[in-house]
């Protein structure tokens, strides 16, 4: 019967990867629990409790003890929402992300051991069969969405792309690009990564977007820049992601606003500045990239100024 079929591959299958004695297969502190919630925590830089606990379908009780227990050891920190107070936010202390990538690291190198034992010729037909089970078990899958930091090669995608899409898409010449290649030139050499950070949006492992947070000739100010989403990728709200992100990381530096710089035919792009609380203050007309533009500043404020 199916249902014996399923309990004898679930048996053989946690003692393959040693479910039982994870702490001792992987040779760390954490629970097999434990390592799959710092994993999560290490996808974003912040998320809702609530959305933690929903997406690893654990009760409230479980997901708090387990927070609490991260809390203590330094793993993580958490607040109230800035703008909602019902609602909790997790997110990792540079030891924590330093556990989840030590973990990660571990369980990689795990499953390679593992699948170095078969014969080269069974992987096409292992991957399929995994494919099938997930698929039977929750429909056809999902391309798996992702922000992460940079790797080598990024910045050079980022100048690429940007020339690329915004030619194809308003007409930009290369004056714009090479507005791109200077700034991301600026960051590669000499940006601090204390308080100036980059992402790139993945989609199924290619990169599909990218943002930046830099610090401004302002005072106490960030300056968001180079947001992009490949036109393939648009529609799954990956630009608020990736301002979002950025949002968090400037108001986690101690920067009391975040600025940018665009273009009123940008519409997509401004619809989400205004969704994130951003406010237009200035226009100017340019002579644009090819065609003359009118450039717009925007601001939001993330703390008020210190008193006294």
């Amino acid at each position: 019967m199916a249902v014996d079929e399923v309990r004898d591959f679930n048996r053989m299958y946690t003692r393959l990867i040693g479910v039982l004695d994870y702490p001792g297969q992987l040779n760390t502190p954490y629970t097999l629990g434990e390592a799959r919630i710092l994993y999560e925590l290490a996808q974003r830089e912040r998320t809702h409790v609530s959305a933690l606990r929903e997406h690893l379908g654990v009760t409230a009780a479980h997901l708090s003890r387990t927070l609490s227990r991260f809390e203590e050891r330094g793993l993580v920190t958490r607040e109230r929402h800035h703008r909602d107070a019902r609602f909790q936010e997790v997110m990792l202390t540079a030891e924590g992300r330093a556990a989840a990538e030590d973990l990660d690291r571990r369980s990689r190198e795990a499953v390679t051991r593992l699948l170095a034992k078969l014969p080269r010729n069974e992987m096409g037909r292992l991957r399929e069969a995994l494919a099938a089970a997930r698929g039977v078990f929750t429909g056809p899958a999902e391309p798996e969405v992702r922000l992460r930091g940079l790797k080598p090669g990024d910045l050079g995608w980022i100048v690429q792309r940007h020339g690329a899409v915004y030619a194809r898409e308003f007409g930009w010449n290369a004056e714009f690009e090479a507005l791109v290649a200077r700034i991301v030139g600026e960051f590669g050499a000499r940006h601090d990564p204390a308080r100036e950070r980059a992402w790139i949006a993945e989609l199924d492992g290619r990169p599909v977007g990218s943002v930046m947070c830099v610090r401004d000739e302002r005072p106490h100010t960030a300056r968001l820049r180079l947001l992009l989403v490949e036109p393939e990728a648009r529609g799954r709200r990956l630009g608020e992601r990736l301002v979002g992100t950025c949002i968090d990381f400037a108001r986690e530096a101690g920067y009391r606003e975040l600025v940018l710089w665009t273009n009123d035919v940008l519409t997509s792009a401004r619809r989400i500045y205004e969704r994130a609380g951003f406010e237009l203050i200035a226009e100017k007309p340019h002579g644009g990239y090819g065609s003359p533009l009118v450039g717009q500043d925007w601001r939001l404020a993330l703390r008020e100024a210190a008193r006294g």
